[in-house]
């Protein structure tokens, strides 16, 4: 079976209304694609960043896959959060990237969105805090599933990523 190593991190984020952030990320990936090692999800510190408005997280990523097939190629799922001066978690964006494809060291700067809900709850959201979120993310996240959605951008989560492919020449990839 052909296997790719995804190893890196979840830098940071920038471009938030919001301080006090952190990121929750899982991998989704098609049913040709078992995870050999690492872990599939996780979660980042929050940072309150003080001189700019870049959150440091610096979290890692270590995943391991054998696959079948190229269907279902591994993407991230990002939502950052913000925490308010109460302690509540508010939703401060959403946003999905591919595992690039090319074997190698890799900047990916993902972009992220929100819904933009209604004139009350954009009103909420600047007096109370909170705001819409969504009642399962994981389908909506990709642009032809959320096309219905009225969204506003967030701002960017930045990774670095390596990506290792392992035997894919064997099956006609080349990488």
């Amino acid at each position: 079976m052909a296997e790719l190593h995804v190893i890196g991190q979840i830098v940071g984020a920038s471009g938030f209304d919001e301080s006090s952030l952190f990121c929750k990320w899982d991998i989704h990936a098609g049913s040709a694609w078992k995870l050999l090692a690492g872990r599939r999800e996780g979660q980042t510190q929050v940072d309150d960043p003080q001189a700019d408005d870049v959150a440091y997280w610096c979290h890692p990523i270590d995943v391991h896959f054998a696959t079948k097939g190229l269907q279902g190629w591994p993407r991230l799922h990002l939502q950052v959060w913000h925490r308010d001066a109460f302690g509540r978690s508010a939703l401060a964006g959403y946003g999905f990237c591919a595992v690039p494809a090319r074997a190698g060291w890799h900047g990916v700067a993902c972009g992220t969105w929100r819904p933009r809900g209604g004139p009350r709850q954009r009103l909420a959201r600047r007096l109370l805090g909170g705001g819409p979120q969504l009642r399962r993310p994981g389908p909506a996240l990709g642009a032809a599933e959320r096309f219905r959605l009225r969204t506003e951008a967030a701002g960017t989560v930045h990774l670095q990523l390596a990506v290792l492919p392992r035997h894919f020449a064997r099956y006609g990839v080349q990488s």
